[in-house]
């Protein structure tokens, strides 16, 4: 079992590669050999950024196996199980832990707006069908819903409910975690430019989307950070600012397979409603990457 140890630090959230509309499974495996080889301490197939609402059940259950088999225990894999069918997310986690994941992440539900008690017993369905730790995931922006501090200091007293990814885009919400929960709560920032203030409330780590592209300076920030170097936290933060910008300018799966593409990683193809990035948006983010120095200009 995954434990706080093990659940921290720079962590991708990472994309799923497609080549003529098919999970592209060698590309997907030299990604996540190149993550770990970088500095990577987590990886999250199948989240948002997997484009997971338009996988298959079964390429969705593929994608899951193959990050822990390619990982080899070299980096924690926290699968993806989220969805707004509380029967469909028990299924997913139990799948994620029958093949070997560390952890879950469990979005909070979607489109279907549960209030607070239906939240609680979403999350508490999965806690009771599986035996690996959760984390929750609370993003208001994409789930409409927002779990109260009060609904996951209950969740907190499940067995397997674990911690947070945090992307309220509030870094007091930290702060008040940590003050309901104290500091065994893991608390993981969801977004990229706020994570290095979210270290200095009391996060361990960050689930990120940048550092698909950016790896190691991602890695690089949270090494720093945990040995005391804020200066040099800070630092890096600044060359990464601009990349946190432009991969979001659109969604941010499209703006990481632009950049990775460039890196000659994995190619833009994504699947509809996504388009890929406009020109516009590549021009950022080509040049957010000169900046970061991950590409030369």
């Amino acid at each position: 079992m995954a434990t706080k140890a093990n659940l921290k630090g720079s962590m991708t959230a990472l994309v799923t590669p497609f080549k003529d509309g098919k999970v592209d499974e060698q590309a997907f495996r030299s990604l996540i050999d190149w993550q770990i080889a970088e500095g990577t301490t987590g990886l999250i197939p199948v989240g948002t950024t997997g484009e997971s609402p338009t996988l298959s059940h079964d390429e969705h259950r593929r994608v899951v196996e193959m990050c822990i088999s390619e990982s080899k225990g070299r980096a924690a894999v926290i699968a993806g199980a989220g969805s707004n069918n509380t029967h469909e997310a028990v299924e997913l986690a139990r799948h994620a832990e029958k093949a070997g994941a560390d952890a879950v992440l469990i979005v909070t539900p979607y489109y279907n707006k549960p209030n607070q008690e239906g939240m609680y017993r979403h999350f508490k369905a999965v806690n009771d069908a599986i035996g690996i730790p959760i984390i929750i995931y609370n993003i208001p922006p994409r789930s409409v819903v927002d779990m109260s501090v009060d609904t996951m200091k209950r969740l907190f007293e499940l067995k397997y409910i674990a911690g947070v990814k945090d992307a309220t885009g509030n870094v007091a919400r930290i702060s008040l975690q940590r003050q309901a929960m104290g500091p065994d709560f893991i608390q993981l920032s969801g977004d990229d430019i706020t994570a290095l203030s979210c270290l200095a409330a009391g996060a361990v780590g960050c689930i990120s989307v940048v550092s698909n592209v950016a790896p190691r300076l991602c890695a690089d920030l949270m090494d720093r950070w945990f040995a005391g170097d804020a200066a040099g936290a800070l630092a890096v933060q600044d060359k990464l600012v601009p990349l946190h910008a432009g991969i979001f300018t659109e969604a941010g799966v499209t703006g990481a397979k632009y950049g990775l593409s460039l890196l000659g990683k994995v190619s833009e193809e994504v699947r509809l409603p996504l388009v890929p990035s406009m020109e516009p948006t590549k021009q950022i983010i080509r040049a957010a990457m000169v900046h970061a120095g991950i590409l030369k200009a």
